[in-house]
């Protein structure tokens, strides 16, 4: 490729809207353009990278025995309404009508497409296990896109649906698909640690999430320095908080003390009060299904939402108003509190975290405006209907598989793999005979790649203060070569063709930058795009027999003309450790 000959818009400053670096690159080096809030188009040399993410991926894929198909991206709200993600999925979800007014959904994923296909196709246990995979455009209504591709409301997904006879037979598919996502995003150049992870409104019973750590990632990771243990937050646990739940007792009755204008945990632990966070009990109130729920976490402990999902076994709650609160508990947020004395109808149900199990001298909202309670015993004080995890993890509490102090980071989320079990293969028929002639549901497996995602994450992880470091496997093109004279038929110029063409007979990506431009700018701009390696032709250089290479990001070396090629495809083709 002529750089003259492409579309290769570059820009000298950061625009205002890209928040993050990847987003700045992407844009400065001319591989995307915005059309919308969330919505992008890809530029030639961006595509470029595109397709080559997209290739490592249908590779790894193929060699894990996936087969690929193509499902709509339009799709009927009955299937949505059968698996029952018509309602929890909602928001995400776009809705359009045809001329008939017929409602129709755009498809968001393809779970229920998929397990529609099967329950028509597979009917017997000689056809599995199964797994089929599509590269695709997703669309989900995104409340905010932001960072460009990372959180668009148009991205292009790889995903694969697994279907086998029993659990344990889907437990090799799942690990087939994780040991496929290892290599994926190895090819890509990318560190992505597997972590541990809620499922979420996908439903099943195990995940890992594949996250690449970076500052600007939107998920916190929990983990050890040994690697034997990594987490997303929502589903990290550890051995407890760091300061022990006083648990000495019996003790006095619970006492009544006054607290006029006290409406937080801070405010309790100042003078003249004094009761540190860890000895408080906060109460929280959920609406679920039109009906209030009492959470109950130790003062200095933050509920985590996704575990609460998982306990409630829907995600479909909201924080209760005050008016709300106050018609359950008689009071208002500050002075709200469990204890049974208190309460005009028992709290059922009623979820305590599990490090409040046994818990004993601790204080509570009273149930009356200004006033709490201290010496409260759980068990003896509090009716809790569900002992459940529902903390949110802290760094520097101990891991719970090593003993370790845990540490926490920020990760992009590239991909997820999930057992699904049954869940939707009962509810949309999927079923086969067995051996002896017993119908039952196929055990489903679901595996997400975010390969937009994937291309801004290497950008991501893979740069400088002058542009991208792309990695040779998913570069746009993998050498650059710079003529600094772009005269016909000069001797810099007849060099430089000669490289180009040779390179290119020999299957190495190069393009050519035969712009009538200063040497800086297209050094910067070489630089700025990424390209893994540049040749440099210059008079002075060559007039001494050689020419200048340079791996991104390293040293320049000269190299002697008549061995460009060889030095630059031993470079190309050993991986990209060096020039020397």
């Amino acid at each position: 490729m002529r750089w003259s000959q492409s579309f290769l818009p570059t820009l000298r400053e950061s625009p205002a809207e890209a928040e993050i670096i990847s987003h700045q690159l992407l844009l400065r080096a001319g591989l995307i353009r915005k059309l919308a809030g969330g919505l992008y188009t890809f530029l030639p040399l961006g595509l470029r990278v595109l397709r080559k993410i997209e290739a490592i991926v249908r590779q790894e894929m193929d060699r894990a025995g996936a087969l690929e198909v193509l499902m709509p991206c339009l799709q009927p709200p009955e299937i949505w309404q059968q698996s029952g993600r018509y309602v929890t999925a909602a928001d995400v979800l776009y809705h359009v009508q045809d001329r008939a007014k017929k409602e129709w959904v755009l498809g968001p994923t393809h779970e229920e497409v998929i397990t529609t296909l099967a329950a028509g196709e597979i009917s017997s246990y000689r056809q599995l296990p199964r797994n089929f995979y599509q590269i695709q455009t997703k669309v989900r209504d995104e409340i905010r896109p932001r960072f460009g591709l990372m959180r668009a409301k148009e991205f292009i997904m790889k995903d694969a649906y697994s279907f086998d006879v029993s659990d344990e037979a889907a437990q090799v598919s799942y690990q087939k698909m994780y040991d496929a996502y290892t290599r994926i995003f190895a090819r890509c150049g990318l560190q992505a640690l597997p972590v541990e992870a809620d499922t979420g409104v996908i439903g099943g019973n195990l995940s890992h999430e594949f996250m690449v750590p970076a500052a600007t990632g939107e998920n916190e990771i929990v983990y050890c320095e040994s690697g034997r243990y990594a987490a997303n937050i929502e589903k990290a646990v550890s051995q407890g908080p760091l300061i022990p739940t006083p648990k000495t007792g019996p003790g006095p009755a619970p006492e009544q003390f006054p607290t006029p204008g006290v409406q937080t945990i801070d405010h309790l632990a100042a003078p003249p009060y004094g009761v540190a966070p860890h000895c408080q009990i906060k109460t929280l109130v959920y609406i679920v299904q039109s009906q209030p729920v009492v959470v109950l976490l130790r003062g200095d402990d933050q509920l985590n939402e996704a575990k609460f999902a998982v306990a409630l076994g829907s995600n479909q709650f909201r924080p209760a108003t005050a008016a709300e609160v106050f018609a359950l508990l008689n009071a208002h947020p500050g002075s709200l509190g469990a204890v049974a004395s208190t309460l005009k109808t028992p709290l059922n149900p009623l979820y305590a975290d599990a490090a409040l199990r046994g818990a004993a001298g601790m204080t509570t909202g009273a149930n009356a405006d200004g006033f709490h309670l201290r010496h409260i015993e759980l068990d003896r004080d509090i009716r809790v209907t569900h002992w459940v995890d529902l903390r949110t993890v802290k760094a520097g509490e101990l891991c719970a598989v090593t003993g370790a102090p845990l540490k926490i980071r920020r990760g992009i989320e590239v991909g997820q793999v999930f057992k699904l079990g049954t869940k939707y293969s009962e509810t949309l028929g999927a079923r086969f005979l067995d051996e002896t002639g017993k119908q039952r549901p196929a055990v489903m497996g679901c595996y997400g790649i975010g390969v937009t995602r994937t291309l801004q994450a290497v950008i991501e992880q893979c740069h400088d203060e002058n542009g991208i470091i792309w990695p040779p496997s998913v570069a746009p093109f993998v050498v650059c070569i710079t003529p600094l004279s772009v005269v016909h038929g000069s001797p810099v110029m007849t060099l430089a063709e000669k490289i180009y063409a040779e390179l290119s007979a020999q299957g190495i990506e190069a393009i050519l930058d035969d712009r009538q431009e200063r040497p800086g700018v297209k050094f910067k701009d070489s630089e700025l795009v990424g390209f893994p390696w540049r040749v440099a032709i210059g008079e002075k250089s060559l007039a001494k027999g050689e020419v200048e290479l340079k791996r991104r990001g390293g040293e320049l070396m000269a190299v002697k003309a008549d061995q460009a090629v060889a030095r630059v495809r031993e470079a190309v083709r050993g991986g990209g450790g060096g020039l020397g």
